[in-house]
């Protein structure tokens, strides 16, 4: 197994949790539906939480003390990104109204599928706490990855099967 610098790994992922953050709330403000806008919201929240966590980490890392308990250390709120609910704000709104939102949810999910993946591949080659915690940023993110999938394929499905000219 070869070895990592931990230090360049957590400082490359704080920039990408950073650029995640940037990503959703600025979205979050330009999303035409309503739906959309609270789950960028939501993600940006939980971005910032990464963030934190990621934060620790790397002062932990450095010998430095962090300050109070460690971030995100209960994870996420499932019920939020369950299929069902993820269903159930599709079905309450119309998937026309969504379809300007279709590219960026879209790079919403290859985001959070490159992060998931990057995550995954270096826990790989990581030990101990490292390893765990960058299992666990890759368990987040996967999270994030399957609900924009779900939002997407489900908003294109009903997309693609309107009819052409209104």
């Amino acid at each position: 197994m070869s070895t990592i610098d931990v230090s360049k790994v957590l400082s490359y992922a704080l920039e990408r949790e950073r650029e995640g953050f940037a990503f959703f709330s600025g979205h979050a403000e330009k999303a035409k539906h309503a739906a959309v806008v609270g789950v960028f919201r939501r993600l940006a929240e939980e971005e910032q939480g990464h963030i934190r966590y990621v934060e620790h980490l790397i002062a932990t890392h450095g010998g430095q003390s962090p300050s109070g308990a460690e971030p995100m250390a209960t994870g996420h709120d499932a019920s939020f990104f369950s299929e069902r609910a993820v269903s159930e704000m599709i079905e309450q709104t119309t998937a026309e109204a969504m379809v300007p939102d279709l590219p960026v949810l879209r790079m919403a999910f290859l985001i959070e599928r490159d992060l998931a993946e990057f995550y995954d591949s270096t826990a790989e080659r990581a030990e101990g706490e490292t390893r765990q915690a960058l299992q666990r940023l890759a368990g987040w993110e996967r999270e994030h990855e399957r609900l924009f999938k779900t939002i997407h394929d489900r908003v294109f499905a009903e997309y693609s099967g309107m009819p052409w000219g209104g």
